[in-house]
């Protein structure tokens, strides 16, 4: 369906051949690693202006055009650097204390799911998260008292662990930073810190298992750049919000992560029957 860049020689060398061949991965067509380059524009500019969700839409997108072997590893490292690049551009915002009680839950998670060989049921697990995101939004917050951020533990094992899985389980670490009172700006900065830590993890326990991220670094170092720009992009849209509009949109993304969560679960479910 894609025609493949040719890495013929040409008039300009086999050097601009050579360079095409190390950008594009072997697995896709050089159209396709084109619209993953736009799309990670996009979905950056929308985690960075909204606070999260393009991380889903990231990888729902890359499913319909990787194979499955690379996917999760992948995106894990384009999260990385687009999480990194967003915790950078809002520093001064980050919550150190949360961050660190994230991380705590994070190396447990991403230890605990790489070391689990049996593939855990997809539907269930897609559908719990989404039930949960619905009762974080909508329902009644929970009262953490004076243990509120010592709870973004309990969050950085979670989502880390079924990041290993799933790839983007960014909303229950957002589920629970929603409940903490922070301004729209907090928000951003420290889900960006704190999906950063996710990631990094998982790429270390994915790297640990054995994934060759070689032949995909081309394709990740380039939607790591066009996610930056994304960001940037996206923060400046923030900046203009005001909280209540920032707290709807907040609460409307996440209403449509956990209904597009639990669309996919009906589907696996069906398909298993």
């Amino acid at each position: 369906m894609f025609g493949k860049l040719s890495t013929t020689p040409t008039r300009d060398g086999p050097e601009l051949s050579d360079f095409f061949a190390v950008i594009l991965p072997d697995q896709l067509h050089a159209t396709a690693t084109i619209a993953l380059i736009g799309v990670s524009f996009f979905t950056s500019a929308m985690t960075a202006a909204v606070g999260l969700g393009g991380g889903i839409a990231l990888i729902a997108i890359m499913a319909m055009i990787m194979p499955a072997s690379a996917l999760v590893p992948v995106h894990g490292m384009v999260q990385l650097g687009s999480n990194a690049g967003r915790a950078i551009v809002q520093i001064k915002h980050v919550d150190w204390l949360i961050a660190i009680w994230f991380a705590c839950g994070a190396i447990i998670g991403a230890a605990l799911g790489g070391a689990i060989a049996v593939e855990l049921p997809a539907a269930v697990l897609r559908a719990g998260i989404g039930c949960f995101v619905i009762w974080i939004v909508w329902g009644k917050a929970p009262k953490f008292g004076k243990a509120r951020k010592r709870a973004m533990a309990g969050a950085g094992f979670a989502s880390t662990f079924l990041s290993m899985f799933f790839g983007a389980s960014g909303p229950i670490g957002g589920a629970v930073l929603s409940t903490l009172e922070l301004t729209r700006h907090q928000f951003v900065a420290n889900q960006a810190i704190t999906a950063m830590m996710m990631h990094v993890f998982k790429v270390l326990a994915f790297g640990a298992l054995g994934f060759a991220f070689a032949p995909w670094l081309g394709l990740i170092l380039l939607m790591i750049a066009s996610g930056f720009l994304g960001t940037l992009a996206g923060t400046r849209l923030l900046g203009k919000m005001n909280e209540k509009t920032f707290k709807t949109g907040f609460k409307w993304v996440m209403t449509a992560l956990a209904v597009n969560l639990f669309f996919q679960a009906g589907r696996e479910w069906m398909i298993g029957l």
